[in-house]
């Protein structure tokens, strides 16, 4: 196939347009968008009662953040909560604010209503829990 500039306006390729065109014009193209879902296996790193408990020293790039909010919304008796190692730690590319700070993982965890902790104040989720 000789190489041709972009594809007819709403459509991702040219063989699409040409399949469409050609063999299914009675067929709606993109019709509706369908929601899925992945399965995947997660295991924290440490489980007390009703909390799952995440050891974090950073987050290596922004699809690991991503994660724990599908992971998240899959959980029904237990909540999903952090301990950082250093909350201050910036997000994976993070650019610099003009006061020169970048958004942190405890700014993550607080705009998207995760609990946090550190090894200071882990005491406070074990006395929640009833361990201590």
């Amino acid at each position: 196939m000789a190489k041709r500039g972009k594809p007819p306006k709403g459509y991702d390729s040219w063989f699409e347009y040409e399949l469409h065109t050609d063999y299914l014009s009675k067929c709606k193209y993109h019709p509706e968008m369908i929601t899925y879902t992945q399965t995947k296996l997660y295991e924290p790193d440490f489980a007390i009662g009703e909390f799952l408990i995440e050891a974090k020293g950073r987050f290596r790039d922004s699809e690991e953040a991503r994660k724990y909010l599908d992971i998240r919304a899959s959980l029904v008796f237990h909540e999903l909560v952090f301990v950082f190692y250093d909350p201050t730690t910036a997000m994976p590319r993070a650019r610099r604010r003009k006061d020169g700070t970048k958004f942190t993982m405890a700014e993550w965890a607080d705009k998207n209503g995760f609990r946090y902790y550190t090894c200071e104040t882990i005491v406070d989720l074990l006395k929640e829990a009833e361990v201590c």
